[in-house]
This record gives C-alpha cells, structure tokens and sequence, in this order.
C-alpha cells in the first residue's frame, strides 16, 4: 500500500499502478481510479486554462478575419481534430455560409453555403442545439444533399461536431470540429466546444459592432470632407473606439483639439469623464438642462450636447472654457456625442451581458445547486485577473434597487465580487472580512437609494452561503418590520431583534458588538464600568439607588455613567438600546 501510494504521489502511470497493487485487485481499482481522477482533474483544469487564455486573445483581437481565424484554430486546437470551421448566419437568405477554416484543403468546402435544415450544420442552425456523429456519411438522422455531402466528400470529413453561437437569443453562426476518420466525441468535448462558441459568438458581435462604428464615423468624415480640423478629429475618435477606449479618452481628445475643458455625465447626472479645468459649478448646471436632440445648444457660459442612441439619452456632453465655437468646431462636438453615445451603449451592453452571467452564477450559489468549485470557475471566466475570496460578505437589497449599483462608492465596488436579483431583491456578494463593517459602507447607498440593506457573514461558497443569504433575508424582513427601512444593518445592528432573525447566533460576539468598548476599558485600566451598568439597572436605571447598592457617591456613579456613554455612544439609556444593553449584559455574565 505504501509502494502504491509512493506511485500516486509521483504521478506514476496506471501501468506502474497495476504492477505495484500485484494480486491486490481491491487495491488496484482503487489506485487506478484515483489516477483516473487525478488525471480528470488536469485534464478540466487544462482546459479552463486555454479558455481564458481563448478570451484574453479574442479580447484583444481588432480585425473581424483575424478573430474568425483565431476561433477555428482554438476550436482545431482544443478538440484535437483534423478541421475545424465556422459558418455565419446570413439574414438576407436564410442560410450559413463558410467564413473562416483551420486544415481544410478542398477549395468547394470552404465556399460551401447550408440551407437550414440541410446537413449536421443546417440542422444547428434550425434548431440551436448541438449535433455530432462519429460518420456523418452514414448517419440517416440528417438530411443529406448533393452539394453538401459532394463538399464534404472533397474535403474528406467523417466525424463532424458543430455547435451554435447564439448571443442574447440571436443566432450568429455555427462552430466546427470534424475528423478525417471516424471517432466518437465525448461529452465533455462537445460542452467544451461549446464554451468556446460562447466566447466566440461575444467577440464577434463586438467586433462587428466596432467596425460598425468604424463605418458611422467613416461617414461623418465624408459628409464634412472639406473641413481639415474635422477630418483629424474623426481620425482621432476612430482610434479611441478601434482601441477599445473608454470615454475618459473621448473627453481628454476633446479638450485638446478644441482647447476647452469637458465634463461627461450620464443620465442621472453622474459626473463618468472629466478633462481640463473644469468649472464644475457651470457644468452641473448646463448638464441639468441637457435636451434629447443631440444638437449642440448653448447654455449659459457652457455649451452642451445630449448624446443619445435609439431616441434614448445616454449622457451629455458639458463644453466651458471657451466664448465661440466655430461651425466645424461645433460638428466636431456633435459628433464627439455620437461617439461617446456609442461607446456608452457598448458599455451598458457589456455590462448587460455581464450582469446576467452574473445573475446565473448567483442563482446557482444562492440555490444550493452548483457545485462551489465550478461556480468558482465560472466567475474566474467572468474577470481572470480578479483573485476570487474564499469567503464572502452576503448583502441583501429590499425595494427599488434599480440605482444600488450606480451608487456604490468605489471602495465598495472593488469589493463586489457579484451582484443580480434573486427572488425580487438584489443581492451582493462582497468581499469583505465582517458584516457590521459591510452595513456601514452599504448605510450611504441605502440612503440615497432608498432601500433596505441587511448584510450577513462571511460565508464560504457552498451551504454556508446558502445559509448566509437566508440570514440576510430574514434580517431586511426584520428591518422592514422595525421601521428600519432606508438603512443598512448587520444582525448585531439590531440587538435583540436581530438575534431573534438569525438561525444560529454567535453570542460572544454579539456581546463584544454591544459591549466591547466598555471591557476592553475594563480591562486595560482595572475599573468595573460592567458591574456599574448591572447595578444601574438592577436599580431601575436610578443612579442614586445604583450609587446605595455600590456603596459609592451618586457622583461617581454619574461619572462612571458619563464614562459609559462616551464608550457606548449617546442614546444608549433610551428604551431600544437599553433592552439591547441589558440583554447583552445577561449573556456577558453567563460568559463569564
């Protein structure tokens, strides 16, 4: 046994496995299906590496024939096979046609077009679903036709996976794997090439999207030909949105080619980019009366343009620092707000798109129903470079929750790990070592949201967090009972009634929340401010007879009570707080 698991250590094969075991069969099996795992394991974790790393080189990729080129030769690589392609969906017609292969040789497959319906390809595409098969030629379950199977004979094809690539319902295309020979595909490569056609269907739409935009401002530049100034601004908001450039750039490029300073903000009057010496006064004012036309407009000393997409307005752009602004000055901000208006809807999409894998992951973490490994995985595809906690703070957000995100203060959004509503309320997964320190960071945003916040944990992933959720679910009901709504709380917040909210209670702690400054004084300075507070209320909170139970002056009664409120906080004598006090003086002794 030793000698086996000596072999497992060094990641010996199952070969030096089975001859160690001897006629052990027992010990054998066991080995080999040890191995089996561990090799299961690499394996899942291979793969996961080379989808991220998939990502990071589609996420970087500008041209639209260089993204559909890299694709097929991820989908060649990942699968192991002899071909891989991948077919567009063409509206116009009704049908796919080829757009991009890896190893092909034959010149009629890689002009081939699918009706749908038609071939293992047509067949995805009607349907939305994957199909593979080990002999394509011989596999009645598709319909066959002359041009395909003659393309497909050409090119030598027998085993063919195809999966689709659909993005928020809308059907993009397919993706290919095939072999020249028979061979069966696994579940576990057919899920794989599917992941892969997820990353590839976004990246696609995004790539068109920006060559889209490319071709929008290829057209203002013509319509204004003539003016030199307006052709190298056009030039310059090409780049940044080619690039991948954010609205911080498009307002900076702004302010240099026209000399002025510039304030973007959105439709609720966040301030998003700022560039120049901004009056911000003057700004805030024009932006509050920005219009929906997108025409520039002046306003006071400012001048301003709403930049709008869909008849729907996004932002506005805030011009100050100069008098005048020439006719193709004034072009150039009128096409600066298309421009940021494009790139907000970029933004908005994306994190649309974000926000419902987000809203997935946490369903599943809420629920009970994933597997915390894999939904740990799934959010490490979300963000690569975000190094994901063990453990995590659980906030639970009651009533209309629609600006919780917008105003989350930055230090608070570098902690969200995940956000998106379960069962009608918004919940947050931060990362965060202690609830109480949670509520009070959250206690501006329900403020000014409006709406309740009950925060719980840390939790681990798996049961724990499941168990956390429901603890935070329960306190926001509690807090909307007490009247608390509008506020931020952790079970400790609300003394008494939040321990009778919570399914399992850690009283040490909650009586080191109530009553630690006053111990810790205790403590480190030798005084007994605790038996003073017992004596006080065993007095019916009369410091004259607490004062005769002591065997003290009322005055230095008073003093230690003086001492006690500049440890608890004002108001801790008030009926609420009392109870809380003297529950948790009840808790203290039977510590103790």
């Amino acid at each position: 046994m030793k000698e086996l698991l000596r072999l497992l250590a060094e990641d010996a094969p199952g070969s030096e496995l089975a001859r160690a075991a001897g006629d052990d069969s027992v010990a054998r099996d066991l080995a080999l299906r040890i191995r089996a795992g561990m090799d299961a394991s690499k394996k899942r974790e291979a793969e996961l590496s080379a989808l991220v790393d998939v990502a990071r080189e589609l996420a970087s990729a500008r041209d639209p024939g260089s993204v559909l080129d890299t694709i097929v030769h991820r989908a060649r690589t990942l699968i192991g096979t002899d071909v891989s392609y991948l077919t567009l969906y063409d509206a116009a017609r009704g049908d796919t046609y080829m757009r991009a292969t890896d190893g092909s040789v034959s010149a009629a497959f890689q002009q081939l077009r699918l009706p749908l319906g038609a071939g293992l390809g047509g067949l995805v595409a009607e349907t939305y679903k994957p199909y593979w098969t080990a002999d394509y030629p011989g596999d009645h379950r598709f319909r066959h036709t002359n041009p395909i199977d003659s393309a497909v004979g050409e090119e030598g094809l027998v085993a063919i996976l195809g999966t689709p690539l659909i993005v928020d319902g809308a059907f993009v295309g397919v993706l290919f794997a095939s072999n020249r020979t028979r061979r069966p595909f696994s579940r576990e490569e057919v899920s794989l090439l599917g992941s892969l056609a997820a990353l590839a269907a976004v990246t696609i739409v995004q790539v068109r999207a920006a060559a889209e935009t490319a071709d929008a401002l290829e057209q203002l530049s013509v319509a204004h030909a003539g003016v030199e100034h307006a052709a190298a601004a056009h030039d310059r908001f090409a780049d940044i949105v080619l690039s991948g450039g954010d609205v911080d750039a498009i307002a900076a490029a702004l302010a240099e080619l026209l000399d002025v300073w510039v304030v973007l903000v959105d439709a609720l009057g966040n301030e998003l980019a700022v560039a120049g010496e901004v009056d911000s006064e003057l700004a805030r004012k024009a932006s509050a009366v920005a219009g929906e036309s997108g025409r520039l407009a002046r306003v006071g000393d400012c001048w301003m343009v709403a930049a709008t997409a869909k008849g729907e307005r996004l932002g506005a752009l805030v011009i100050g620092g100069v008098d005048e602004l020439s006719g193709a000055d004034q072009r150039i901000v009128e096409r600066a707000a298309v421009v940021t208006a494009l790139v907000l809807l970029f933004r908005r999409q994306a994190a649309e798109q974000s926000q419902r894998a987000q809203a997935d992951i946490l369903a599943d973490a809420l629920s009970g129903s994933g597997d915390p490994r894999a939904l740990a995985d799934r959010v490490r595809l979300l963000e690569p470079t975000r190094r994901l906690p063990n453990q995590l703070v659980v906030a639970v957000c009651r009533g209309d929750h629609s600006a919780v995100l917008a105003r989350l203060s930055a230090p608070v959004g570098e902690r969200l790990v995940l956000s998106g509503s379960y069962a009608g309320d918004l919940v947050l997964l931060l990362a965060l070592d202690d609830a109480v320190a949670g509520a009070r960071a959250l206690a501006e945003v329900a403020r000014r949201a409006e709406v309740t916040i009950a925060v719980t944990g840390p939790a681990a992933w798996g049961q724990a967090l499941v168990d956390a959720h429901q603890q935070a679910t329960r306190l926001v009901t509690t807090m909307l009972r007490l009247g608390k709504s509008g506020e931020a709380a952790a079970p400790d917040d609300l003394g008494v009634a939040g321990l009778v909210g919570a399914a399992a209670v850690d009283v040490r702690a909650h009586v080191d929340h109530v009553l630690g400054a006053v111990v810790d004084y205790d403590n480190q300075r030798g005084t007994d401010l605790i038996g003073t507070l017992r004596a006080y209320f065993a007095a019916g909170s009369s410091p004259t007879r607490a004062a005769s139970a002591l065997h003290i002056h009322p005055n230095t009664v008073q003093q230690r009570l003086d001492r006690i409120t500049a440890l608890l906080g004002d108001g801790w004598q008030q009926p609420e707080r009392a109870l809380d006090v003297q529950v948790a003086l009840r808790l203290h002794t039977a510590l103790e």
